[in-house]
């Protein structure tokens, strides 16, 4: 493995202004460090990575008749793309070079062929900061080639200082590992999520490969059409189905066309946000509508794992070859699993991460307890593979 060294020179000039608050991690000397947000990694491949941040550009007063309400925070938005590097070999960056470390980062470019590797998920990080923090600590030392969170990152995408707060808590983890984010419903479809984060695709459901695994993100929240309130019965059910579902019915077909071409994947990995079977039990019927409307293209494609967040606990099931797990232990409050479904593995309420590596022939999950402790170990074989089988303990 080769080791490099990339200095990223900033195309704007950096006013000094203290750095956004975080109630978690506080950075120390911010008076002296420029304001930043980042940095941190997008979008890896073998040969290239965009490296992220953003920094402050004043701030909107917002008054209610001559007293003032609050200030919200306004960012201006960077990115660079680095492009020719070299594939499984380590990089270190820095992006302002002012000698203070605030602008540096290392990254690990992905492997070109099917060599094993490590990445973690975590789900709903958004109201539990403390609990949010320790997984993000132990995700850090696990050293993962990249991380996914399938969504509700935070608990208002249209709230900026709630991003200020996840960047913060995460600061140390993602100006090193790139970071996949999926649309969730607290996500609110806001601006703020689409400027933070430079994705694969048009962002809102997207693939990416490392060797020979397909990584493929879904979004399962659709665009911001509304129905109004003032609709309803018949009239709502005509504004899904003449409005809503058209976004979704070129999602699946997209899909459907996806997977069908990458058929001679050695795992398929699928996320997004709602569950596909939950056992909370106001969520049942919702699940099963999903279903119902999606069908059986996750067993009849040979994806190996879909996870989910939304439900706030931890809970893995199993239908037709394919797994199922909720992973939305990130820190939101947690729900009760009061019903269990015919395809439910194991469920527990508690707050935990995945720990997953892909190996030659078997990817092994791990599901961890924030003290560290295993909740379950998940054996999952390669695709096509007729000598190896499924296990869990």
């Amino acid at each position: 493995m080769h080791k490099k060294h990339i200095w990223l020179a900033a195309f704007l000039l950096l006013a000094v202004f203290p750095l956004p608050a975080c109630k978690i991690t506080p950075q120390k000397d911010a008076a002296t460090h420029p304001a930043l947000i980042g940095p941190y990694l997008q979008n890896m491949t073998p040969n290239s990575v965009v490296v992220a941040w953003a920094t402050p550009a004043g701030s909107t007063a917002v008054m209610a008749s001559d007293t003032l309400v609050k200030h919200v925070d306004r960012y201006e938005y960077h990115s660079t793309l680095l492009t020719g590097l070299q594939p499984d070999t380590e990089y270190s960056y820095d992006i302002l070079q002012d000698g203070t470390g605030r602008g540096k980062g290392t990254f690990h470019t992905y492997p070109r062929g099917p060599v094993p590797f490590h990445f973690c998920v975590l789900g709903d990080t958004r109201t539990g900061h403390d609990i949010h923090q320790q997984i993000v600590n132990r995700i850090i030392a696990e050293h993962p080639l990249f991380v996914v969170n399938t969504g509700d990152l935070v608990a208002n995408g249209n709230n900026i200082s709630l991003w200020e707060t996840f960047f913060c808590i995460n600061h140390d983890l993602i100006r090193n590992v790139p970071y996949y984010t999926v649309l969730g419903n607290h996500e609110n479809d806001a601006k703020n999520y689409y400027d933070f984060f430079d994705l694969p695709g048009n962002e809102r459901y997207y693939f990416f490969s490392v060797g020979d695994a397909l990584f493929v993100v879904l979004d399962m929240e659709g665009p911001d059409l509304r129905a109004p309130d003032f609709l309803k019965g018949g009239s709502r059910e005509l504004f899904w189905e003449q409005i809503s579902k058209s976004y979704f019915v070129k999602e699946k077909a997209w899909l459907e066309n996806l997977l069908s071409l990458n058929d001679d994947a050695g795992y398929i990995f699928v996320f997004f946000h709602p569950t596909w079977y939950s056992v909370k039990s106001s969520r049942v019927e919702e699940a099963a509508r999903r279903r119902a409307f999606w069908g059986d293209i996750f067993e009849r494609h040979q994806v190996s794992v879909v996870m989910n967040g939304h439900d706030h606990y931890y809970e893995h099931a199993f239908h037709d070859g394919t797994h199922y797990i909720v992973t939305a232990g990130g820190g939101a409050p947690l729900y009760n699993t009061d019903a269990l479904q015919p395809e439910t593995i194991k469920a527990e309420k508690v707050h935990h991460y995945l720990s997953i590596d892909v190996g030659d022939e078997q990817t092994l999950i791990r599901a961890i307890r924030t003290d560290g402790s295993l909740i379950e170990k998940i054996v999952i074989p390669r695709r096509n593979s007729p000598g190896n089988s499924a296990g869990f303990e």
